[in-house]
């Protein structure tokens, strides 16, 4: 609160929030809300620095730092703040280039703040955050980023079927890789098997032959 006695105000009449005394007639209090507020700029019509129009809104952060100065020095921050907000985004819009625009947000939403901050200190102000809620270029260039989405979504289309079609191809191929594989081991299995049955065959004759042998030689 900042309290005018006889019309006349200074830093020692800047009250805290509480309980204060004031002298009738003689003081007139004038109450300062401190708590951070926010005001909503409607949408702006800037130039680009390549002479794009765009459509540009955004909102303001802001709260009183100095209370007296924020009372003495301008008449209606809020409003204030808004018409020197205008006027600020369309100079720094102008600097710019459409494509730096609609990719450097953040780098805009901070210079703006920058900017803003340096202009309300003298009103005892502190502009705390710049949001830029919506960016609207140029029909034609709206149209043609709409093309571009439209073929960066069938590229990626063609990309994902072509990798499917390998991935699938792949996968034949693994198995009949593993189906020629489990073959070969078949086969080789069955080799040994016979070779196995014929040594042991062999084996057989062998031992029934001796034994003829000795019975004939008895």
């Amino acid at each position: 609160m900042v309290v005018f006695r006889l019309g006349r105000t200074n830093e020692l009449m800047v009250r805290d929030p509480g309980l204060r005394f004031l002298v009738p007639i003689i003081d007139r209090p004038v109450k300062v809300d401190v708590r951070e507020q926010f005001i909503e700029v409607p949408s702006q019509t800037t130039i680009t620095r390549d002479n794009a129009p765009i459509n540009v809104d955004f909102l303001i952060y802001w709260r009183i730092s100095d209370p007296l100065k924020s009372v003495v020095n301008v008449v209606n921050f809020p409003g204030a703040l808004q018409g020197v907000a205008t006027t600020t985004l369309r100079a720094v819009i102008g600097d710019i280039l459409l494509d730096e625009v609609l990719s450097k947000r953040e780098q805009i939403n901070e210079v703006l703040r920058v900017k803003l901050d340096e202009v309300t200190e003298r009103w005892g102000g502190k502009v705390t955050t710049v949001e830029i809620r919506e960016i609207t270029p140029p029909r034609d260039v709206q149209d043609a980023m709409n093309r571009q989405l439209s073929a960066e979504r069938t590229r990626r289309a063609v990309i994902t079927e072509s990798e499917g079609s390998r991935q699938a191809a792949i996968n034949v191929a693994e198995g009949q890789k593993q189906a020629e594989i489990l073959k070969a081991e078949g086969d080789r299995q069955a080799a040994i098997n016979r070779a196995e049955g014929f040594s042991e065959a062999l084996t057989r004759i062998f031992q029934a032959a001796s034994g003829i042998d000795q019975k004939t030689m008895a």
